[in-house]
């Protein structure tokens, strides 16, 4: 068994192949989960679909045909090429993929190094998976390590503070061109989680802030949860705003453009629009005085970020390295435990039999046999002692994995024997073909 990430992200792709890739509906994520569950080989998995980024996490019994058979799905899901896919692809196997899935769960890995949103992003994906049976145990275990590196991470270092998201981001963009926000209107386009950040970062810099959104009642409740006035306007004026807005920030889930040349005409004021969906809320508009800015375009921001916080990202990255290796020592104390109990286990069954046998024989009396079972296990757990301990000191080594299978042998207890014989694990990355 080992665990595979397959990562398309900012740093592998543009935002038009990203635009490709995101799934919108659950539907559509729980059909694409379903079918590459379908091969014998991939057991469980997680789809991580955000604006930046789709990861996909799985337990696989064989990375290379694993690997395949998810970037196939993906190819015909997007209508992508298979082999442009394969070479944007960061595939990653059992350390790897530990490694980066915590890295993803820490925001080492983001575009806003430390942003807070993506700890919440892939909760609410394995949440998802969970409900829909699509992972289980093993996922689990990764999973709620990844939760537990991301809370050491920032309990450790100060990169959950400050400007730490794509919608922050573009804020500050914003009122770095601007300059004096006092008195300056921002329409924002949406009622969702991002949309919501983005009116935190607009009031906190100062901007008097117009929210519109299809869901005209969800916009009034999300309104009313701030302590500022927020001016809600019906969606059928949108036109009307964006002619009388100078900065616009629009973050909503729809698939397709909902910002043309048709909805947009010229005016007199130069205007600065600031697009954070994925897949695109606005279309290729080249028009005097309007400066559309896309989640790539955010990039001089972040990369200020970035070397604001490198001395942080380093103790970050310690964090993460040292739980990576911490989490593979707990994965084999557990493969050791069922082996340490099993030896008991069928110690006891051989207990029961020989004393059952000798009372039956007239060896020893009935009346005896409890003292004499609770001599058998005392000898029992004496005898085992020894080899227990020294079993749980080896599951610190590299040999663990040689031991534990010699010992399932020895015993008549391999897991999943039929697989590991047919596909033993490759390890390879990047080597599909």
């Amino acid at each position: 068994m080992s665990y595979l990430i397959i990562s398309f992200s900012h740093k592998n792709t543009d935002i038009e192949m990203r635009e490709k890739l995101a799934f919108g509906s659950d539907e559509v994520k729980d059909r694409f989960l379903r079918a590459i569950l379908s091969n014998e080989v991939t057991k469980e998995a997680v789809l991580l679909s955000t604006c930046n980024r789709v990861e996909i996490i799985t337990r696989s019994l064989n990375i290379k045909l694993s690997a395949k058979h998810i970037i196939e799905t993906l190819a015909s899901y997007s209508s992508l090429d298979y082999d442009v896919l394969y070479e944007r692809a960061d595939i990653y196997d059992n350390d790897g993929a530990v490694h980066h899935l915590f890295s993803v769960a820490s925001a080492l890995d983001s575009l806003v190094l430390g942003e807070t949103q993506i700890v919440g992003q892939l909760k609410d994906a394995f949440r998802f998976a969970q409900a829909r049976e699509h992972c289980g145990t093993k996922i689990t275990r990764i999973m709620t390590y990844a939760f537990k590196c991301a809370a050491n991470v920032r309990t450790a270092t100060s990169l959950g503070t400050g400007s730490v998201s794509v919608a922050s981001t573009a804020v500050a963009k914003a009122k770095s061109i601007i300059k004096d926000t006092k008195g300056v209107k921002a329409l924002v386009i949406g009622a969702g989680e991002m949309s919501e950040l983005t009116i935190k970062h607009l009031i906190s810099s100062g901007f008097d802030v117009i929210l519109t959104s299809r869901d005209i009642s969800k916009a009034r409740n999300l309104a009313k949860t701030f302590d500022v006035q927020i001016d809600v306007q019906p969606y059928e004026n949108l036109s009307n705003l964006l002619s009388e807005v100078p900065v616009m920030i629009t973050a909503t889930s729809a698939p397709y453009p909902i910002i043309t040349e048709e909805n947009t005409s010229y005016t007199l004021f130069s205007r600065y629009w600031f697009d954070i969906a994925v897949p695109r809320d606005i279309d290729d508009i080249s028009m005097a005085g309007l400066n559309i800015y896309s989640v790539d375009d955010l990039q001089d921001i972040v990369n200020e970020n970035m070397s604001l916080r490198a001395e942080q990202a380093k103790t970050a990255y310690s964090i993460v390295s040292k739980m990576s290796a911490e989490f593979f020592d707990w994965l084999k104390t557990l493969d050791i435990e069922p082996i340490v109990k099993d030896l008991y286990t069928k110690g006891d069954d051989v207990i029961d039999k020989k004393v059952k046998n000798a009372i039956k024989k007239g060896f020893i009396r009935s009346e005896d046999e409890e003292n004499i079972r609770k001599l058998c296990q005392t000898i029992l757990t004496e005898y085992l002692h020894k080899p227990s301990k020294q079993l749980k000191d080896i599951s610190k080594n590299m040999e663990c994995d040689i031991v534990i299978g010699t010992i399932q042998n020895m015993f008549g207890n391999k897991e999943d024997e039929d697989f590991s014989d047919k596909y033993k694990c490759e390890h390879l990355i990047k080597n599909l073909k």
